[in-house]
């Protein structure tokens, strides 16, 4: 049978993943993202809006062109979890393929709620939910598997397309987790099988390759932020606390440890509120009854108001901006623009690391200064990372043993020290360790 791989996003950058598998005439698409610094470099830029060309020309989301040259019907478009980079291209992109999305649970909902916002198409795709262990038949010779996974988000799989020739593992993205907070810890033991059974293609995250170690489980995260919030309890100001609104784990801890402290914690931003919101309807997590969830602009500047009358010290607001994303509550707060008033001695936790591109980095520390100017002390980092380090990395290439190796989720420079490991196993560049651009096609089989 011949297998094909196209190349189509996250093969230059961190963002706007998407690649295409071809085995005989059947084709699977893994993953349809969005590189929203690309979005967040210009102002007002309202995605919903605009149309895929437009997108595609700024370099937000992927160029699929290369997919009309694959021989091939599209069976599938899988994207492995409910994060924008994997996600955010589905409600302008997936219309153009008769194929159904599917997904887990929480990563469904998630593409559903992104289609709803969709103004420019109208996306009618099936929307199909899979649980992780869950196959389904793609054509008639060849399988779709979903393989359990541990990330910064919940609902995370590995999907795997077993063929004739052997399995291809799309191993975007994950760390190695055997005690989570939330969800199951990562299915090594079915990734030993299937190394067993044979690998023919392995497509990796390369994001941390470069970090010596291994990255640590989310339960180091947790005690951390408890450390750090413990600290705290005696103190007489304002607590603000911010992360990654899709990181359901952290949120659920920042919730607990705001009890332990005396305060009472209140979830602030669109993005926030849909996450939680969504992940708590689902029965991901079990949130107090009492906790405020609130999105709209007039909703939160309501809640900081309430806040400012009854005290700062009796709460602790969760909000948006730990990139320091112009439009998130943090980001207001530090330009004064809330009814909430930052004074000397005040904590912001930030319980997240910046995303390392020029443009998170560059609004991250304009958010941290003007936070400083009002007096805010700065707990920075307590947060662990969703991706694999390079024993991690190790341990995967172990477990597979594939006969063939594609980096993704990086640029060249990211790619080298995950090329060096590789290169350890017997793998060679140019033969079966493939170092690629996007828009491009590797014949695995012919």
């Amino acid at each position: 049978m011949e297998i094909e791989i196209a190349t189509i996003g996250g093969y230059e950058e961190v963002g706007r993943q998407m690649t295409a598998v071809r085995a005989g005439d059947d084709v699977v698409v893994f993953d349809m993202g969005l590189n929203l610094s690309k979005v967040l470099i210009h102002d007002n830029v309202e995605t919903e809006r605009m149309h895929s060309l437009d997108l595609i020309d700024m370099g937000a989301i992927p160029d699929d062109r290369v997919m009309s040259e694959l021989e091939g019907d599209v069976k599938a478009i899988v994207p492995t979890h409910g994060h924008l980079d994997h996600i955010g291209a589905i409600s302008k992109l997936a219309h153009r393929y008769d194929a159904p999305i599917v997904a887990t649970p929480f990563t469904i909902e998630l593409v559903k709620q992104q289609i709803k916002s969709e103004e420019k198409f109208g996306v009618q795709n099936d929307l199909v939910k899979m649980e992780a262990g869950g196959t389904m038949a793609i054509g008639d010779e060849n399988e779709l598997e979903f393989v359990n996974v541990t990330h910064s988000i919940i609902d995370a799989i590995n999907p795997v397309l077993h063929t004739p020739e052997g399995a291809i593992v799309y191993g975007l993205d994950k760390r190695m987790d055997h005690d989570p907070v939330l969800g199951d810890p990562i299915d090594m033991e079915r990734f030993r099988e299937i190394g067993r059974e044979g690998v023919l293609c392995y497509i990796e995250d390369c994001t941390n390759a470069g970090k010596k170690g291994r990255t640590p489980s989310e339960s180091v995260a947790r005690r951390h932020l408890k450390d750090a919030m413990h600290s705290m309890e005696d103190y007489d100001g304002g607590i603000v606390a911010t992360t990654f609104s899709s990181h359901i784990a952290r949120v659920k801890s920042l919730v607990e440890f705001a009890d332990d402290i005396g305060r009472q914690p209140v979830l602030l931003g669109r993005s926030m509120e849909k996450y939680s919101g969504t992940a708590e309807r689902l029965d991901f997590v079990d949130f107090p009854d009492d906790l405020g969830m609130y999105g709209h602009r007039k909703s939160v500047d309501r809640t900081f108001k309430r806040i400012m009358n009854e005290g700062k010290e009796n709460f602790l607001p969760i909000v948006t901006g730990h990139q320091g994303e112009p439009r998130a509550m943090l980001t207001r707060m530090g330009r004064g623009e809330t009814p909430y008033e930052l004074e000397e001695g005040d904590k912001v936790i930030f319980s997240a690391r910046v995303i390392p591109e020029p443009t998170n980095e560059g609004q991250r520390y304009q958010s941290e200064k003007l936070l400083r100017m009002q007096g805010a002390r700065i707990y920075d980092e307590i947060h662990v990372s969703g991706h694999l380090r390079e024993e991690g990395h190790y341990e995967m290439l172990d477990a597979l043993q594939p006969e063939n190796v594609i980096p993704a989720h990086q640029d060249m420079k990211g790619f080298a020290p995950y090329v060096d490991l590789a290169e350890q196993f017997g793998l060679e560049v140019g033969e079966t360790l493939h170092v690629t651009r996007n828009g491009k096609l590797i014949q695995l089989v012919e």
